[in-house]
């Protein structure tokens, strides 16, 4: 695990304390350059030009068009006007204006944010009027509504590993240590002894089994009512596409290939579902809950 800094344990101590009403909302935060700029205060500008499209446009910012969208209503037709000056956000996500007689952990609740990490995108601001929540899909049915798919035990009943493991890094978006910008994490690292085994979370067909990026080995396997798993960072891999696998069967072994966002030996798991956006990742934790 990464060392905390003094100033990421004065902010860890500070957000604990104003969660729980302990600091007054008008104190200020400790600030220094760690504390960066609201991410809404770290817009840029692009104007569009001839031939670009949302889509690319997008691409050129490492943006998803959902975020565009979402920040631009000239842009809501699926078009992208010639001439139009439209907004780029650092990163993707929605703006958000935060009702009254609610505070920022409201929002954090509301879109299942880390409340630490919300604070510290706006600028460790203690009561902002508008917000900027990351990792949430712009949709035009229900604007800044963030979907939740309930963990279905009758899919994946299984653990990934031979035992229940430690949690080494969670799901969802966090700050690693000396950056400034977000870091959404797609799944869990759960501690694990290398070369130990990795079992199928449920009963399934294997959709790819070879190395893929930041990945490394991996293997994704397609289960029924449209769910997902996927283990990365693996040793060596012990099925092929197209194989039919069965709940708690050997699958792969744990290792440290690709690009891990945890120190020490661990598995990288993933549960997705599958939605008109694509594989959307789920967080594993209440599909582990589940099981008998």
């Amino acid at each position: 695990m990464q060392k905390l800094s003094l100033y990421g344990l004065a902010i860890g101590l500070f957000v604990n304390l104003w969660l729980s009403g302990l600091v007054p909302s008008s104190q200020a935060a400790p600030r220094d350059q760690t504390c960066l700029a609201p991410a809404l205060a770290r817009v840029t500008r692009h104007t569009v030009k001839s031939g670009e499209t949302i889509e690319g446009i997008a691409r050129q910012y490492d943006l998803i068009p959902a975020t565009l969208m979402g920040m631009n209503a000239v842009l809501r037709n699926g078009k992208a006007p010639i001439g139009a000056t439209i907004l780029i956000p650092p990163y993707n996500g929605i703006r958000v204006e935060v009702p009254s007689g609610q505070r920022l952990r409201d929002i954090a609740a509301r879109y299942k944010v880390r409340p630490d990490v919300l604070f510290e995108v706006n600028g460790c601001q203690t009561s902002p009027r508008v917000v900027f929540v990351p990792g949430v899909n712009w949709s035009p049915v229900s604007e800044g509504r963030s979907s939740v798919t309930k963990a279905n035990p009758a899919v994946l009943k299984g653990y990934p590993l031979p035992a229940n493991s430690t949690v080494l890094l969670g799901y969802g978006w966090y700050l690693p240590t000396g950056q400034g910008k977000p870091v959404f994490h797609s799944g869990i690292d759960l501690s694990a002894v290398i070369g130990s085994p990795v079992l199928a979370a449920g009963d399934g067909v294997v959709a790819f089994a070879a190395s893929q990026g930041v990945y490394g080995n991996l293997v994704v396997i397609n289960h029924q009512q449209g769910y997902q798993t996927r283990y990365a960072q693996l040793g060596s891999i012990k099925v092929k596409a197209g194989q039919t696998v069965n709940r708690g069967q050997s699958i792969a072994t744990v290792g440290s290939t690709g690009t891990p966002s945890s120190n020490g030996p661990h598995l990288h798991f993933e549960v997705r579902s599958n939605s008109n956006l694509g594989w959307v990742a789920e967080d594993p934790n209440p599909f582990l809950r589940s099981r008998p």
